[in-house]
């Protein structure tokens, strides 16, 4: 369970201050997906970056499996980070100069994995996001939506209970945007949090619940008959 209470997150100080989320209450239970909805500067992107314990809010509490965060040093939220989420931004963010299976293999080499174990999970989530016959491949060598299916394999490298995802199709065509989406659908059935930011209605649909975002406010919700 995640709970976001009177959230607060300001950037700057005095007349250079700018709110970019304030007093956000909300609940995402284990299981959900969760749609977050709103036009550029809503604070969407922050309250991700917030939820995935990237940056520390201003004020407010955010508890994870009842555990309040605020109070963490950075080594116990580096931990809980590496143990709870997994992250897929729009820009992908692999390594060029590394193959496919290196770049999955990442999270479980900075979490002491043996090379022959983080190998063999690496490929077989590769295969699982439908990669197997690319296993040889550098990322320059892959389309957009391929790209992006890799970065949901590495996301899942630790096998996390909650995917964060920013604006994953942002960056692709729809045939592609459709297929990473129902990997997100798929993933969320098996029991996966998943919470998505996206300004696309079309994709938000995907999600049982979309949170509606402007000028750092919740402002609205809805429910879908997923």
């Amino acid at each position: 369970m995640i709970s976001v209470i009177e959230l607060t997150k300001t950037y700057g100080a005095g007349d250079a201050a700018v709110t970019a989320l304030s007093r956000v209450t909300i609940e995402i239970r284990d299981g959900e997906f969760v749609s977050i909805m709103g036009p550029s500067g809503s604070g969407k992107s922050t309250l991700l970056s917030l939820l995935g314990c990237l940056e520390r809010p201003s004020s407010g509490r955010y508890l994870v499996d009842g555990r309040d965060t605020v109070g963490m040093g950075d080594d116990e939220l580096a931990c809980l980070r590496t143990q709870k989420f997994g992250f897929v931004f729009q820009a992908y963010n692999l390594l060029p100069r590394y193959g496919i299976v290196r770049n999955v293999e990442l999270p479980l080499i900075y979490g002491g994995v043996g090379r022959r174990e983080r190998s063999a999970r690496a490929r077989d989530l590769l295969c699982r996001v439908g990669l197997g016959h690319r296993l040889r491949h550098k990322p320059t060598e892959l389309s957009g939506g391929e790209q992006q299916r890799v970065a949901i394999a590495r996301a899942l490298a630790n096998s996390p209970a909650v995917i964060l995802a920013d604006e994953p199709t942002g960056n692709l065509d729809s045939k592609s945007g459709q297929d990473v989406m129902a990997i997100f659908r798929e993933l969320n059935q098996e029991g996966r949090t998943i919470v998505l930011v996206t300004h696309e209605p079309g994709i938000a649909r995907y999600a049982g619940r979309i949170l509606h975002f402007l000028d750092g406010n919740l402002v609205g919700e809805e429910f879908n008959a997923t």
